[in-house]
């Protein structure tokens, strides 16, 4: 080094993306004042039942709005719009238009919903129609994240091969530009995805990752089990998780036990990684 050069400049640590946890209805401004979030993600109903939101959804609207926090719905578990059983498919659809209506009427930045599976025997193909069929059929006014799942034979967005398969469907849809994709690093893990190089081999097919749910996982590689671990304590290799939110370059939610203080601990990992 002569007197001429530069001073070495000290290396630029990555800028992290929006992050954020699970927030309850009752304190949403507190919990996300809480995990330092300027995101979150709430359910506007039961996740198990059929019912639909039941939130005061202007009081929920308010609220995210004065605390500036981006909010994303996610839907009710038992929506399964790929089935052939058509006393699922059927409600299903409804729940989810219910679920879209309320998240838009709150101001959320998305509905994530689970791919579904089709039953047992039936060929895959009628699970990417109907679901080809659902997204022709709903009124999106906020985009729709379809969230790859840990396990099922028959899943429809549990291998990349089944992501492709209903993506080349969905691309062709009316309103395409509204659907979107949410990676789950717990799932890909169960599912038997490599987290390395991942978020590059689902935008070959999606195009875009529109969230990430990072969370690390209890289950073993390929084990099909969706069990969620507190981050750098469960099977995942630290540095994969890590590689997914560099890669994805999408909002974070943490979906981890422990509740608050388990989610903060979660993003403060993050941010000092």
């Amino acid at each position: 080094m002569t007197l001429f050069d530069p001073p070495p400049q000290p290396a630029q640590r990555p800028t992290l993306p929006s992050m954020g946890g699970l927030l309850s209805l009752e304190t949403l401004a507190e919990d996300a004042a809480r995990l330092e979030g300027r995101i979150g993600q709430v359910m506007l109903s039961d996740p198990q039942s059929w019912k639909g939101p039941d939130a005061d959804l202007d009081a929920v609207g308010s609220a995210a709005e004065a605390a500036g926090v981006g909010l994303y719905v996610h839907a009710p578990y038992l929506i399964n719009v790929a089935t052939t059983n058509n006393r699922v498919r059927i409600p299903s659809r409804g729940l989810l238009q219910k679920t879209l209506d309320a998240a838009a009427a709150v101001g959320a930045r998305g509905v994530v919903v689970h791919g579904g599976h089709v039953q047992a025997g039936d060929d895959p193909a009628q699970g990417f129609d109907n679901w080809r069929k659902a997204v022709d059929g709903l009124r999106l006014r906020v985009p729709l994240l379809i969230e790859n799942t840990a396990g099922g034979a028959n899943a429809m967005a549990r291998q990349l091969d089944r992501l492709a398969a209903l993506w080349s469907l969905l691309s062709a849809c009316d309103n395409a530009e509204q659907v979107g994709f949410c990676l789950d690093t717990c799932h890909a893990h169960a599912a038997g995805l490599a987290l390395d190089g991942l978020v590059g081999r689902v935008m070959e097919i999606t195009g875009r990752i529109d969230l990430v749910h990072l969370n690390d996982s209890r289950g073993a590689f390929g084990s099909g089990v969706d069990r969620h671990a507190n981050l750098g304590q469960g099977d995942c290799d630290p540095n994969g998780l890590r590689r997914v939110v560099a890669d994805a370059n999408a909002p974070v939610i943490v979906e981890t036990p422990g509740g608050l203080d388990g989610q903060r601990a979660d993003l403060d990992w993050l941010r000092q990684a």
